[in-house]
């Protein structure tokens, strides 16, 4: 069985990643791209859909691990009663071919190790040819190849690469696998250099954060962990390494976030650029542009890495899922949702850009013009929300606020940076759009605003009204909404993303799910805008404390089995953490909203 989230470790090299557990074991690969088909699935399934183990071959072994520093370059050290010995596991950042490098170096006695590397392709549905040429072995099957290299003999067993070999204190021994596909260059020999070289190459990479304060570790690692799911020939960052992990143990709320959210954008352009690599932010901008290109009627909320915009979705019956929770799915039907709010995130996205001097290209505006001359016709219509709802559409009351925010942002262009638009009309339907949400999305009797027009429901999404600049924090409509959601949504300090009353009539999927954590810095957030400095600081390290013992989150959080749930490693997440990490550095809330996205003295 797949181990707990909290067991698993990421290595990566800019292409696609692997998830490492505990044991020694990778049990999650796609080659050679994050949207590829997985050549080792265990994790979404069992051993013999795939995975590479390499540990001692005996019992009573106790694992520990860290990051070489600030890097990708992961060290597991296995103790027990006839040694210690240390797996040191990477992948290059790509040159020509993706591979994955293991190390086991001898640290004292003698341990007898084991190997047992069982490639399947397709998500654990084809079984390779493997043959031999020479000291290396080939897994062959349609597309795909597989190289692997050893300083140690190799055999093959029921289509598995084994290998047992014994490593005294001061032993090195090496092994390498590559993939290459049809028609391509005969992968190199192993390079002897290839650990040092890549963890110099993080180093430096990391050397250039901007972040000095109480919780450097914790944000160069989410810095660390966003770099590493970026796919470096476009820009794009994934929302997550992995498809199908679910959101309830056992349950069928299982997604492939194996994709780039149009949503996540203003706050990647946020962190980057506040964090000072403005070249990476620079990227995933042109990503942005390049995505959007088309209709504004054809915006998705989704593209893929490469900004495709056919994201079909399947269900693979031959994989019974994470510890059981099926279906897992492949692709995700919600590229096809209209989602209003993504209109306003890719506004403010190309303002903040804009408000740091990271100028963007003449035709970028004329791009934002025709998107909103597009929502001004349709702001009204109900959507799928932030959720991604798979039931009827609905007005959803943090839909309309982001509508706002990109007529709002559209103003701000034309005042702060001369950009030729209707400002006067704008003007009005900011307004309009204001007006209609204090009225249809606020209920005054319970003083909060509700996850939809006429609803009881709240909906943490919610939280945003005050950093995005729709209403100051001080107003009391954001105070009795941050205090609805302290009584109704908070779940032993972690917040839930909407009321679960009503979830199958408006999601069309049964109820329970865990606490979100983007939603959670969102409440510290609103803390620190209203001024409760150690109420923020507390949530944020309640949060830092839910990281596993390498410093990574997943989207969700069980408080009951207390457990990482949803996919991992998640990089909405520690996008808010470094989000939250330089609020609490400036005390003035999320980063550099508040001062150049505030709403204007007109805006109701």
């Amino acid at each position: 069985m797949p181990l707990p989230l909290e067991d698993y470790a990421f290595i990566g090299d800019l292409h696609t990643g692997a998830l490492v557990g505990r044991d020694g074991s990778i049990d999650w690969l796609c080659l050679p791209r994050f949207d590829s088909g997985a050549c080792f699935a265990a994790l979404l399934g069992e051993p013999e859909n795939g995975r590479w183990l390499l540990a001692p071959a005996g019992d009573g072994y106790r694992a520990t691990r860290r990051y070489r520093g600030d890097t990708l370059v992961l060290e597991t050290e296995f103790q027990g009663p006839d040694g210690v010995v240390r797996v040191v596991d990477c992948m290059p950042v790509r040159q020509r071919h993706p591979d994955v490098v293991r190390r086991v170096e001898g640290v004292s006695g003698r341990v007898r190790m084991r190997c047992e590397l069982r490639p399947r392709f397709d998500y654990g549905h084809v079984v390779p040819w493997i043959r031999r040429d020479g000291d290396r072995l080939y897994a062959v099957a349609g597309p795909d190849t597989l190289a692997v290299d050893a300083d140690v003999p190799l055999d093959v067993h029921d289509e598995t690469v084994v290998a047992e070999f014994e490593v005294n204190a001061g032993d090195r021994v090496g092994l390498r696998m590559a993939w290459t596909g049809p028609r391509q260059d005969r992968v190199a020999g192993p390079d002897r250099t290839a650990l040092d070289s890549t963890e110099q190459w993080w180093r430096d990479w990391s050397a250039d954060c901007s972040y000095q304060g109480p919780y450097r570790d914790q944000v160069v690692r989410s810095l660390i962990t966003l770099k590493a799911l970026t796919y470096a020939p476009s820009g794009g960052i994934v929302a997550a390494l992995t498809t199908s992990l679910p959101e309830k143990l056992g349950g069928v709320r299982n997604w492939d976030y194996r994709y780039c959210w149009i949503r996540d954008a203003t706050y990647t352009l946020l962190v980057l650029m506040e964090a000072g690599y403005t070249q990476a932010a620079k990227a995933w901008r042109e990503w942005l542009l390049r995505a959007l290109a088309g209709r504004p009627e054809q915006m998705q909320i989704m593209y893929g890495i490469d900004g495709e915009r056919r994201l079909t979705e399947l269900q693979v019956d031959w994989l019974s899922g994470y510890q059981g929770a099926s279906p897992v799915r492949i692709g995700n039907a919600a590229s096809g949702q209209f989602q209003l709010d993504v209109y306003g995130e890719l506004m403010d996205a190309l303002h903040q850009a804009r408000c740091s001097g990271l100028q963007p290209s003449d035709d970028a505006w004329q791009v934002q013009r025709v998107l909103l001359d597009f929502l001004e016709s349709h702001w009204q219509d109900p959507d799928d929300g932030i959720w991604e709802v798979r039931g009827d559409r609905r007005d959803f009351t943090h839909s309309k606020v982001m509508a706002w925010v990109a007529v709002d942002r559209a103003i701000k262009a034309t005042e702060h940076f001369g950009l030729d638009g209707p400002a006067d009309r704008w003007r009005a339907l900011r307004q309009e759009i204001f007006d209609e949400v204090c009225e249809k999305g606020y209920d005054r009797e319970r003083q909060t605003f509700t996850r939809y027009y006429g609803s009881k429901s709240l909906d943490a999404a919610t939280l945003l009204i005050a950093p995005v600049g729709f209403l100051p924090a001080h107003d009391e409509r954001v105070k009795g909404t941050v205090a609805a959601i302290e009584r109704e949504l908070l779940r032993d300090g972690f917040v839930q993303r909407y009321s679960q009353d009503d979830t199958r009539q408006v999601d069309g999927l049964p109820p329970g799910e865990g606490a979100f954590l983007a939603c959670t810095y969102w409440l510290a957030d609103n803390y620190l805008l209203l001024g409760r400095v150690d109420d923020a600081k507390g949530t944020f390290e309640r949060l830092l404390g839910l990281a596993n013992d390498v410093g990574l989150l997943s989207e969700e959080y069980d408080v009951h089995a207390r457990r990482q749930v949803g996919n991992f490693p998640q990089a909405l997440s520690h996008l808010q953490l470094v989000s939250t990490a330089f609020g609490l550095r400036s005390g003035t809330g999320p980063t550099g909203r508040r001062a150049q996205t505030g709403r204007s003295d007109d805006s109701g």
